[in-house]
């Protein structure tokens, strides 16, 4: 299966049953329930890489809450460099009091540099992040499997990485063009009212339709 088929495939998935994708809406509007979206979607990457395409059930609600905190934990360990290096890049500023000064500008200079090698770290570990989730999936969810570098670097390879990063840029693409949609749907169904659900409802059908491209993507690396 190539990148469009992957994308229209995964596009179509979450249209397989309606229920669910207002269930999911309804949990992630709630605050902490909300964790059972991150579980979830951990769920349809589990199922999609069991070579299942029916969409999954919410049984079990305690098993996804739990596995929605474990993609937290994930997302902030990855995450904690690049939010590092974001915070050193102020602190030239902190140690500036004339705005006007000369070395107000070097400091301000070098906030830049520093906030600009921050957006390529940011990049390279979000490169990695998508794939640690998988081989947590690929373990029934336990934790310490997103942190095997060695095993998701060899996931990467297996797919290669110029197909990868493709992906990667065909799936935020196409998530913005479906935001941009749905999002102007729900502008005009604000007429009627219903304008906010369609914006709720949106967020569930993202998840539901990225988890489902990256489980495909890499269930196709392991054949």
């Amino acid at each position: 299966m190539n990148i469009v088929d992957n994308i229209t495939s995964s596009l179509k998935y979450p249209l397989n049953d309606w229920v669910k994708i207002l269930i999911l809406t309804i949990i992630s509007i709630i605050p902490i329930v909300n964790f059972i979206s991150a579980g979830y979607m951990l769920r349809i990457i589990k199922s999609t890489l069991a070579g299942i395409d029916e969409v999954p059930g919410f049984d079990d609600l305690g098993e996804l809450f739990i596995d929605g905190i474990k993609i937290l934990i994930v997302s902030i360990v990855y995450m904690i460099v690049p939010l590092i290096i974001y915070f050193v890049a102020l602190l030239p500023l902190m140690f500036t009091s004339d705005p006007y000064s000369m070395m107000s500008g070097l400091m301000s200079g070098l906030t830049i540099v520093i906030l600009l090698i921050d957006i390529v770290v940011a990049i390279i570990f979000s490169l990695v992040l998508y794939p640690a989730i998988v081989n947590m999936a690929l373990y029934d969810s336990e934790l310490g499997a997103a942190f095997r570098f060695s095993e998701i670097l060899d996931r990467i390879k297996a797919i290669g990485w110029g197909d990868y990063i493709l992906w990667i840029i065909a799936i935020i693409v196409t998530s913005i063009v479906v935001g941009v949609i749905l999002g102007i749907v729900g502008a005009i169904l604000m007429i009627i009212l219903i304008g906010f659900l369609v914006w709720f409802a949106m967020g569930a059908y993202l998840t539901m339709f990225q988890a489902r491209s990256i489980g495909l993507l890499f269930s196709e690396s392991m054949e």
